[in-house]
């Protein structure tokens, strides 16, 4: 059998982990410095509401003995693992990652450890997390479920927009000039993950309302099928999401929106108030 593997950037509801049989990679963060049990309930307006007062949140990469902890029991049980990781353009996960794996294969001759860059973050990794679930336990293959889910890393398309870029400088996350981007009064620029997985700017627009406009226009120029599935995550800002959604609709979106609320994790980086949209094309966007 195949075990799938995510983080908890994926940004996937217990309820959906638990439904697919998806075992999850820990990853920390600290608020003010007190580190947060990642396991707790997750209170988003207290934790965005903290952030906008100006409380200090820091995330961390998991330690190569909390990885081996998670693999080896699935490994030892007989069972092979595809672990769809947060995007290598914006944390070393991958890179570490692909470490243990190398030697866990080696303690563990004839398992298999694959560990994909989703070269996304919330549901732009956690998507493919689900579909990799549902293909495994309809029984493929693992070199047919790695070559299908490197096919669509390719054809994902991750955009946003925040409502401020301080989050993403503060910890390093933007890509060339997208830095500079946003400093004007109300001009909001929109963020995408590239096809290395960095964070770059696509776009700038006035206001919070024109901005969400701008993602479904975004939707309906480069979808492929209208029946694929689309995420949306939003940071304490859910009546965006419900509009942006509708809008969704509007341009002809018939297949499942699935609508998560930003964890703490990707939520740290990108800040309260964004807004961020996920969905698949003929291939993934590219930078301008």
């Amino acid at each position: 059998m195949i075990q799938i593997f995510t983080d908890l950037a994926a940004n996937l509801p217990p309820r959906v982990v638990e439904e697919n049989h998806i075992a999850l990679l820990p990853l920390s963060y600290t608020v003010d410095g007190v580190e947060i049990d990642p396991a707790a309930p997750f209170d988003a307006i207290e934790f965005y509401g903290a952030m906008r007062k100006g409380s200090d949140v820091k995330t961390s990469m998991p330690s190569p003995g909390s990885i081996r902890d998670v693999f080896v029991p699935v490994l030892e049980r007989g069972d092979d693992i595809v672990c769809l990781c947060l995007s290598s353009g914006i944390s070393g996960t991958f890179a570490l990652l692909r470490m243990v794996a190398k030697e866990l294969e080696q303690e563990h001759p004839g398992r298999k450890v694959r560990i994909l860059d989703t070269r996304g973050a919330s549901l732009g990794e956690g998507q493919h997390a689900v579909e990799a679930a549902q293909l495994a336990a309809q029984g493929m293959g693992l070199e047919e479920l790695c070559a299908h889910l490197e096919k669509q890393i390719d054809r994902m398309n991750q955009y946003f927009v925040v409502d401020q870029l301080k989050y993403l400088r503060k910890t390093g996350r933007l890509w060339g000039g997208a830095a500079l981007a946003g400093q004007l009064l109300q001009i909001k620029p929109i963020l995408f993950g590239d096809q290395e997985g960095h964070i770059v700017m696509r776009d700038k627009v006035r206001g919070k309302k024109r901005a969400v406009e701008r993602l479904a226009e975004l939707y309906a120029q480069k979808r492929t099928d209208p029946a694929e599935p689309v995420g949306i995550a939003q940071a304490d800002c859910p009546a965006d999401a419900l509009h942006l959604q509708h809008l969704l609709r509007q341009a002809g979106q018939t297949g499942p929106i699935n609508i998560v609320g930003y964890e703490p994790i990707t939520g740290s980086h990108v800040g309260p108030g964004t807004l961020a949209l996920f969905f698949f094309a003929d291939e993934r966007s590219k930078t301008m």
